[in-house]
């Protein structure tokens, strides 16, 4: 195994990205439900991980590597509706030893809908015992280091 010897995230590493507010992620009034932010989070956590060559789920010598939430929430502050288009922004705020605390943002043109936050956790996977928290590997702490420029990507738009 080998061990990082990581330096902090000096400027933030940001991704942006869009989502169409499906039928399915409304209540009953038509807005957004307040648990959709959070299936919109992972996946555009896991969009921002393909954007870097990674994913939640990578293999080197050693085994699986995933990244199990430890926190999440999300703040509302305002609603959205079916097919309207949300911009959504991550960023790392805060890299550790072991863990990555992602900040999300939510737009709806230029207003603020929503701000969440996912912390995940490196973990060596084996079938046969409970995930085991690891340092993150070098090799993946220098894809963070050179996350290239966000490009916007269209989704459901």
């Amino acid at each position: 195994m080998t061990r990082s010897t990581k330096s902090p995230v000096t400027a933030p590493p940001t991704f942006q990205t869009t989502r169409r507010v499906e039928f399915r992620d409304t209540d009953a009034a038509g807005i957004m439900h307040f648990s959709a932010f959070f299936n919109y989070m992972e996946q555009v956590e896991h969009e921002f991980l393909r954007h870097m060559g990674l994913s939640v789920i990578t293999h080197d010598e050693e085994g699986t590597i995933s990244w199990p939430r430890v926190s999440a929430s999300c703040d509302y502050r305002g609603a959205v509706q079916f097919e309207d288009i949300l911009d959504v922004e991550v960023q790392i705020i805060r890299q550790g030893e072991k863990s990555i605390t992602y900040g999300f943002t939510f737009l709806h043109g230029k207003r603020p809908v929503a701000q969440g936050q996912i912390t995940t956790v490196c973990c060596r996977l084996d079938a046969k015992a409970p995930p085991r928290s690891i340092p993150i590997p070098d090799w993946i702490v220098a894809k963070i280091a050179k996350i290239p420029k966000s490009k916007k990507k269209k989704r459901g738009g």
